[in-house]
C-alpha cells in the first residue's frame, strides 16, 4: 500500500494540476468570471483533496482485504474513477448552486461537466502517477 506521505503527494498534485487545467476551461464554458469559478474551483479541490485522502484509503483497504492486493486493472480504475466522481458530486452540489446563485438542476449540469472532465482526468492522471511512483511492494 502507498504510504501516507505518498497519499498527499498524490492528492496535493492532483488537484493543483487540476486547478491550473479546470478554472480557465471552466470560465470560458460557463461564461463566468475566472474568479468565481477559481473560487468554486479551491473550494472544490480542498474538499476533493480531503475526499480524494479517506476515498483511496478506503478503496486500497477493502481491495487488499477482497483481493490480497492494491493492484488494479482498467476496468477496476474506471469503477473507480466513477465512484470517486459519484461521492463527489453529492459533497459539491449544494455548494455551487449557493455560490453561484444557480438552481440545483443548473449547479448540476455544470457539476456533471467538470465530472466529466475529471473523469478523464482521474483516469489519465492515476495511471501516469503509478507509473512514474509505483506501489511498493510488501517484503
Amino acid at each position: 500500500m502507498r504510504s501516507p506521505l505518498d497519499r498527499l503527494r498524490h492528492a496535493v498534485t492532483f488537484e493543483l494540476l487540476a486547478l491550473g487545467l479546470a478554472v480557465p476551461l471552466g470560465a470560458v464554458l460557463f461564461h463566468l468570471p475566472v474568479h468565481d469559478i477559481g473560487v468554486v474551483g479551491v473550494v472544490s479541490a480542498t474538499l476533493a483533496t480531503l475526499w480524494n485522502l479517506i476515498y483511496n484509503l478506503l478503496f486500497d483497504l477493502v481491495l487488499r482485504w477482497r483481493r490480497g492486493t492494491t493492484a488494479k486493472s482498467i476496468g477496476l480504475r474506471v469503477i473507480h474513477a466513477v465512484l470517486f466522481e459519484a461521492g463527489l458530486l453529492a459533497l459539491l452540489l449544494p455548494f455551487i448552486a449557493w455560490y453561484l446563485g444557480l438552481t440545483l438542476v443548473e449547479a448540476l449540469v455544470m457539476d456533471l461537466g467538470f465530472a466529466a472532465f475529471y473523469l478523464v482526468y482521474a483516469f489519465a492522471f492515476n495511471c501516469a502517477y503509478d507509473w512514474l511512483f509505483p506501489v511498493p511492494r510488501p517484503a
